[in-house]
Protein backbone atom coordinates (compact mmCIF):
# COMPACT_ATOMS: atom_id res chain seq x y z
CA UNK A 1 0.00 0.00 0.00
CA UNK A 2 1.61 3.24 -1.16
CA UNK A 3 0.20 6.75 -1.44
CA UNK A 4 1.39 7.09 -5.02
CA UNK A 5 -1.80 8.59 -6.42
CA UNK A 6 -2.11 11.96 -8.16
CA UNK A 7 -3.07 13.53 -4.84
CA UNK A 8 -1.05 13.01 -1.66
CA UNK A 9 -3.82 13.96 0.74
CA UNK A 10 -7.52 13.70 1.51
CA UNK A 11 -9.85 16.66 1.90
CA UNK A 12 -12.88 16.68 4.18
CA UNK A 13 -14.93 19.72 3.18
CA UNK A 14 -17.92 21.39 4.82
CA UNK A 15 -19.37 18.36 6.61
CA UNK A 16 -22.68 19.24 8.27
CA UNK A 17 -25.12 17.14 10.27
CA UNK A 18 -28.22 18.12 12.19
CA UNK A 19 -30.42 15.95 14.42
CA UNK A 20 -33.70 17.76 14.82
CA UNK A 21 -32.80 21.30 15.80
CA UNK A 22 -29.35 20.37 17.10
CA UNK A 23 -26.44 21.08 14.76
CA UNK A 24 -23.96 18.36 15.71
CA UNK A 25 -21.56 19.18 12.88
CA UNK A 26 -21.75 22.74 11.54
CA UNK A 27 -18.80 22.98 9.16
CA UNK A 28 -16.03 20.39 9.50
CA UNK A 29 -12.99 20.90 7.25
CA UNK A 30 -9.78 18.86 7.35
CA UNK A 31 -6.87 18.28 5.00
CA UNK A 32 -4.85 15.18 5.89
CA UNK A 33 -1.72 13.98 4.05
CA UNK A 34 -1.06 10.31 3.47
CA UNK A 35 1.45 8.65 5.81
CA UNK A 36 -0.05 10.42 8.81
CA UNK A 37 -2.18 9.83 11.87
CA UNK A 38 -4.43 12.54 13.26
CA UNK A 39 -6.36 12.65 16.52
CA UNK A 40 -9.90 14.01 16.85
CA UNK A 41 -10.57 15.11 20.43
CA UNK A 42 -13.69 16.48 22.05
CA UNK A 43 -16.13 16.17 24.89
CA UNK A 44 -18.98 13.68 25.08
CA UNK A 45 -21.65 14.47 22.50
CA UNK A 46 -19.38 16.75 20.48
CA UNK A 47 -19.95 14.76 17.27
CA UNK A 48 -16.73 12.75 17.00
CA UNK A 49 -18.40 9.40 16.37
CA UNK A 50 -20.94 11.03 14.05
CA UNK A 51 -18.08 12.39 11.95
CA UNK A 52 -16.45 8.97 11.62
CA UNK A 53 -19.82 7.40 10.77
CA UNK A 54 -20.33 9.92 7.97
CA UNK A 55 -16.86 9.34 6.54
CA UNK A 56 -17.49 5.59 6.63
CA UNK A 57 -20.84 5.92 4.89
CA UNK A 58 -22.84 4.64 7.87
CA UNK A 59 -24.56 8.00 8.44
CA UNK A 60 -25.57 10.46 5.74
CA UNK A 61 -24.23 14.00 5.95
CA UNK A 62 -26.60 16.91 5.38
CA UNK A 63 -23.87 18.60 3.34
CA UNK A 64 -20.18 18.28 2.55
CA UNK A 65 -17.68 16.13 0.69
CA UNK A 66 -14.85 13.67 1.38
CA UNK A 67 -12.30 13.85 -1.43
CA UNK A 68 -9.65 11.22 -2.09
CA UNK A 69 -7.76 10.83 -5.37
CA UNK A 70 -10.16 13.25 -7.02
CA UNK A 71 -13.33 11.38 -6.03
CA UNK A 72 -15.97 12.28 -3.44
CA UNK A 73 -16.13 9.18 -1.26
CA UNK A 74 -19.46 10.26 0.22
CA UNK A 75 -21.00 9.73 -3.23
CA UNK A 76 -18.76 6.99 -4.65
CA UNK A 77 -19.79 4.03 -2.50
CA UNK A 78 -17.69 1.43 -4.28
CA UNK A 79 -14.50 3.46 -4.08
CA UNK A 80 -15.16 4.32 -0.42
CA UNK A 81 -15.54 0.66 0.48
CA UNK A 82 -12.34 -0.06 -1.42
CA UNK A 83 -10.29 2.62 0.36
CA UNK A 84 -11.84 3.12 3.81
CA UNK A 85 -12.05 0.83 6.83
CA UNK A 86 -13.77 1.66 10.13
CA UNK A 87 -13.13 0.18 13.56
CA UNK A 88 -16.06 1.25 15.75
CA UNK A 89 -15.91 1.53 19.51
CA UNK A 90 -18.51 -1.21 19.95
CA UNK A 91 -17.66 -4.77 18.99
CA UNK A 92 -19.19 -5.59 15.54
CA UNK A 93 -18.24 -9.28 15.65
CA UNK A 94 -20.54 -12.31 15.68
CA UNK A 95 -19.88 -13.88 19.08
CA UNK A 96 -21.09 -17.38 18.17
CA UNK A 97 -18.64 -17.78 15.28
CA UNK A 98 -14.91 -18.50 15.40
CA UNK A 99 -12.41 -15.77 14.66
CA UNK A 100 -11.63 -17.36 11.31
CA UNK A 101 -15.32 -17.48 10.35
CA UNK A 102 -15.70 -13.80 11.25
CA UNK A 103 -12.74 -12.97 9.02
CA UNK A 104 -14.24 -14.99 6.15
CA UNK A 105 -17.34 -12.80 6.29
CA UNK A 106 -15.13 -9.88 5.26
CA UNK A 107 -12.29 -11.38 3.20
CA UNK A 108 -11.92 -13.91 0.40
CA UNK A 109 -9.94 -17.05 1.18
CA UNK A 110 -6.95 -16.22 -1.03
CA UNK A 111 -6.37 -12.88 0.65
CA UNK A 112 -7.02 -14.31 4.10
CA UNK A 113 -4.44 -17.07 3.59
CA UNK A 114 -1.83 -14.41 2.83
CA UNK A 115 -2.93 -12.19 5.70
CA UNK A 116 -2.66 -15.10 8.12
CA UNK A 117 0.74 -16.16 6.80
CA UNK A 118 2.58 -12.86 6.50
CA UNK A 119 0.04 -10.03 6.51
CA UNK A 120 -2.05 -7.99 8.93
CA UNK A 121 -3.75 -10.95 10.66
CA UNK A 122 -0.31 -12.16 11.68
CA UNK A 123 0.86 -8.64 12.60
CA UNK A 124 -2.13 -8.23 14.91
CA UNK A 125 -1.46 -11.58 16.59
CA UNK A 126 -4.88 -12.94 15.58
CA UNK A 127 -3.28 -16.13 14.24
CA UNK A 128 -2.84 -17.25 17.84
CA UNK A 129 -6.60 -17.61 18.41
CA UNK A 130 -8.14 -18.15 14.97
CA UNK A 131 -10.06 -21.28 16.02
CA UNK A 132 -11.58 -19.77 19.16
CA UNK A 133 -15.15 -18.55 19.30
CA UNK A 134 -15.37 -14.79 19.62
CA UNK A 135 -17.40 -15.16 22.80
CA UNK A 136 -14.37 -16.75 24.48
CA UNK A 137 -12.00 -13.88 23.70
CA UNK A 138 -10.72 -11.05 25.87
CA UNK A 139 -11.61 -7.50 24.89
CA UNK A 140 -8.09 -6.98 23.55
CA UNK A 141 -8.38 -10.01 21.29
CA UNK A 142 -11.78 -8.83 20.02
CA UNK A 143 -10.42 -5.41 19.18
CA UNK A 144 -7.51 -6.88 17.23
CA UNK A 145 -9.91 -9.16 15.36
CA UNK A 146 -12.18 -6.18 14.59
CA UNK A 147 -9.23 -4.38 13.01
CA UNK A 148 -8.31 -7.47 11.00
CA UNK A 149 -11.89 -7.68 9.69
CA UNK A 150 -12.00 -3.99 8.73
CA UNK A 151 -8.67 -3.68 6.88
CA UNK A 152 -8.30 -4.86 3.30
CA UNK A 153 -5.09 -5.13 1.31
CA UNK A 154 -6.09 -1.96 -0.57
CA UNK A 155 -7.30 0.08 2.44
CA UNK A 156 -5.64 3.49 2.58
CA UNK A 157 -7.73 5.18 5.28
CA UNK A 158 -8.57 3.80 8.72
CA UNK A 159 -11.23 5.40 10.93
CA UNK A 160 -10.73 4.28 14.51
CA UNK A 161 -13.04 5.14 17.41
CA UNK A 162 -11.05 4.79 20.65
CA UNK A 163 -9.40 1.53 19.49
CA UNK A 164 -7.48 0.81 22.69
CA UNK A 165 -10.13 1.90 25.23
CA UNK A 166 -10.29 -0.38 28.31
CA UNK A 167 -7.52 -2.67 27.02
CA UNK A 168 -4.49 -3.88 28.96
CA UNK A 169 -0.98 -2.64 28.17
CA UNK A 170 -0.02 -5.63 26.04
CA UNK A 171 -3.13 -5.37 23.84
CA UNK A 172 -2.66 -1.60 23.47
CA UNK A 173 0.93 -2.09 22.39
CA UNK A 174 -0.10 -4.47 19.58
CA UNK A 175 -2.63 -1.93 18.29
CA UNK A 176 -0.20 0.99 18.58
CA UNK A 177 2.39 -0.94 16.57
CA UNK A 178 -0.17 -1.77 13.91
CA UNK A 179 -1.16 1.88 13.57
CA UNK A 180 2.52 2.87 13.20
CA UNK A 181 3.01 0.23 10.50
CA UNK A 182 -0.13 1.26 8.61
CA UNK A 183 0.98 4.89 8.55
CA UNK A 184 4.58 4.04 7.63
CA UNK A 185 3.26 2.13 4.60
CA UNK A 186 1.48 5.22 3.30
CA UNK A 187 -1.90 5.08 5.01
CA UNK A 188 -3.98 7.61 6.89
CA UNK A 189 -5.39 6.92 10.35
CA UNK A 190 -8.07 9.14 11.85
CA UNK A 191 -8.34 8.45 15.56
CA UNK A 192 -11.14 9.52 17.84
CA UNK A 193 -9.39 9.28 21.16
CA UNK A 194 -8.88 10.37 24.75
CA UNK A 195 -6.09 7.87 25.36
CA UNK A 196 -2.67 9.35 26.13
CA UNK A 197 -0.86 6.56 24.30
CA UNK A 198 -2.97 7.10 21.18
CA UNK A 199 -2.41 10.85 21.36
CA UNK A 200 1.34 10.23 21.11
CA UNK A 201 0.83 8.35 17.83
CA UNK A 202 -0.73 11.38 16.17
CA UNK A 203 1.10 13.83 13.92
CA UNK A 204 -1.59 16.44 14.51
CA UNK A 205 -4.46 16.90 16.94
CA UNK A 206 -7.80 18.60 16.42
CA UNK A 207 -10.54 19.54 18.87
CA UNK A 208 -14.14 19.15 17.71
CA UNK A 209 -16.23 21.72 19.51
CA UNK A 210 -19.40 23.61 18.61
CA UNK A 211 -19.66 21.57 15.43
CA UNK A 212 -16.28 22.58 13.99
CA UNK A 213 -12.67 21.38 14.25
CA UNK A 214 -9.68 23.48 15.19
CA UNK A 215 -6.06 22.40 15.33
CA UNK A 216 -4.65 21.89 18.83
CA UNK A 217 -0.96 21.82 19.69
CA UNK A 218 -0.80 18.93 22.17
CA UNK A 219 2.36 19.19 24.25
CA UNK A 220 1.67 16.28 26.58
CA UNK A 221 -0.24 18.36 29.13
CA UNK A 222 -3.38 16.28 29.71
CA UNK A 223 -4.82 18.73 32.25
CA UNK A 224 -4.61 21.61 29.80
CA UNK A 225 -6.22 19.45 27.10
CA UNK A 226 -9.07 18.54 29.46
CA UNK A 227 -9.60 22.21 30.26
CA UNK A 228 -9.72 23.06 26.55
CA UNK A 229 -12.35 20.41 25.83
CA UNK A 230 -14.39 21.49 28.82
CA UNK A 231 -14.71 25.13 27.78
Amino acid sequence: MKADSVESKINIVGIKKKYGKKEVLKDVNLTIPFSSCIGILGGNGSGKTTLLSILAGITDADAGAFYCEGFDLLKDVGRRRFLVGIIPQKNPLIEELTCYDNLRLWHDKAYLDTAIGTGMVKKLGVTNFLKKRVGELSEGMKKRLSIACAVYRHSKILLMDEPSAALDIAAKNVIYNYIRDFVSEGGIVILVTHDEGELKLCDKHYILRDGMVSEYNFDGDIKNLADMMGD
